[in-house]
């Protein structure tokens, strides 16, 4: 087999080479053995087997490892790792958890938003995520500017961000969970909306840095801001994102106060679009998958945030069988209280296999889901998620001849999945080294720990 190279492909900035297998996860679903990648100006420029390599700046090896994509992040609260493992909520559903970390949440600010988001993405890269969402919701008076703090963090670590402005406009006196000091009028979020939109948004395909706009439920926001959330993204050609269909709680409480359920709500709101993606979605019925299917609305979905909450389990394989694009997300920190898209991975293929029997999921089914389904959720298809001539260079090399592997002879990429924990050994955004040897090159880190521990401990009083 020979390489694919783009047509001026020459000497690479970087070439990861001797991959005990490389899975390309594009059109094709392509595996090389003994593969390699070059990566120049930030993009893949080859792909190939042993002994077909070019020239590179910089060499990394990978023998022993397994190489994949990126990993795809589609749903996530970075700051809410300030709030990890909170005992008071430990052991509640939705939306008592909710109200329990809502008081918390009010005392955000930039510092702690900066200081979250920066070891929440470190903690990513080191899990072999290379993109991820960001959904922040919360915006205290007085703050200031947190998107914009949660942005200067992604450049400085070197992630991919999708930062989603969320939103909440209903508070307890208006019939809503969120206390009224973390709540914001509906011309304060529109306009602060397309401000970030303007200075931040990308639209370039391998854009570092896009803005989506994500109220944060329906139990959270008016009807109106919803709908006018979607004219905005419309006019500004910009992603939407909100949770949906999480709990049955939610469903009751839609049902009591618009006169249907989530889904419906969602179509009213003018949401039932393919430029839309939906955190959760485990409690719809045939007919709602079925429209979701016909919408292309995609599904981000957070397999340890649901167990931890007990939301149940989302029906993965009917929503993919009715063509709906389906990513994973880690979700918050305080819910799921780990950042590891591996660890998602892996809780995907077995609650799949609880809910729908063994044939439900393989690993790379479930690799597919934490690459090219999360790349679909956020507008990104081929661009991330794969590894493709052209497309962005990120991959992960994660290695898989220590102990834990030791008799997993036949099948590398199930063995990754069924034989971990595994975090990454090597992980490359943009060409840009973060993770390598299992060590993150980020310098900083100690610094910015102790800034970390100081802002949640200002948060949670102790």
């Amino acid at each position: 087999m020979s390489a694919t190279r783009l047509p001026s492909a020459g000497r690479a900035d970087l070439l990861v080479r001797d991959a005990a297998l490389l899975v390309t996860m594009d059109d094709t679903r392509r595996e090389v053995s003994g593969g390699w990648v070059a990566i120049s100006d930030g993009a893949v420029t080859a792909i190939g087997p042993p002994g077909d390599a070019p020239p590179a700046t910089r060499v990394l090896r990978a023998d022993g490892c397994l190489v994949t994509p990126g990993l795809v992040n589609s749903h996530h609260h970075l700051f809410q790792n300030l709030t990890r493992a909170y005992a008071p909520a430990t052991a509640l559903p939705l939306f008592g958890w909710l109200q329990a970390l809502y008081p918390l949440w009010a005392r955000l600010d930039e510092e702690a938003a900066y200081a979250s988001a920066w070891v929440g993405l470190a903690e990513l890269a080191l899990g072999g995520c290379t993109t991820t969402s960001d959904h922040l919701y919360v915006f205290p008076r007085g703050a200031g500017n947190l998107v914009d703090a949660t942005i200067a963090a992604a450049r400085e670590v070197g992630l991919r961000l999708h930062a989603t402005r969320g939103s909440m406009s209903l508070s307890q006196k208006d019939g809503g969970l969120p206390p009224d000091d973390v709540v914001q009028t509906d011309d304060e979020i529109l306009a602060d909306s397309a401000r970030i939109v303007h200075e931040h948004h990308d639209p370039r395909p391998h854009a570092l840095v896009q803005v989506a706009l994500a109220p944060c439920s329906p139990f959270s926001v008016t009807r109106e801001l919803m709908r006018a959330t979607a004219e905005l993204a419309e006019r500004l050609d910009v992603r939407l994102h909100t949770h949906l269909a999480e709990d049955p709680a939610e469903d009751a409480y839609c049902e009591e106060r618009f006169g249907c359920r989530p889904i419906e709500y969602l179509e009213d709101a003018g949401w039932g679009t393919d430029r839309a993606w939906v955190a959760h979605c485990v409690h719809p019925n045939p007919a709602e998958v079925a429209r979701l299917g016909a919408w292309g609305t995609a599904v981000a979905h957070c397999p340890s945030s649901n167990q931890i909450l007990g939301a149940g389990i989302a029906p993965v394989r009917a929503l993919r069988a009715a063509g709906v694009p389906v990513g994973l997300g880690c979700d918050g920190s305080a819910s799921a209280d780990s950042a590891s898209m591996w660890l998602e991975a892996r809780a995907a293929l077995l609650l799949a296999r609880v809910r729908d029997g063994a044939s439900a999921m393989t690993a790379r089914g479930a690799l597919e889901l934490a690459t090219a389904g999360g790349a679909a959720c956020l507008g990104r298809d081929g661009t991330v998620g794969t590894l493709t001539p052209g497309g962005a260079g990120d991959l992960v090399a994660w290695r898989l001849d220590d102990l834990r592997f030791a008799g997993a002879l036949t099948d590398v990429v199930e063995a990754w999945l069924r034989c971990g924990p595994v975090s990454a050994h090597h992980t490359v955004v943009a060409g840009n080294v973060l993770v390598e040897d299992g060590e993150l090159r980020v310098p900083g880190l100690e610094p910015m720990l102790a800034r970390h521990r100081a802002a949640a401990a200002r948060i949670q009083d102790v």
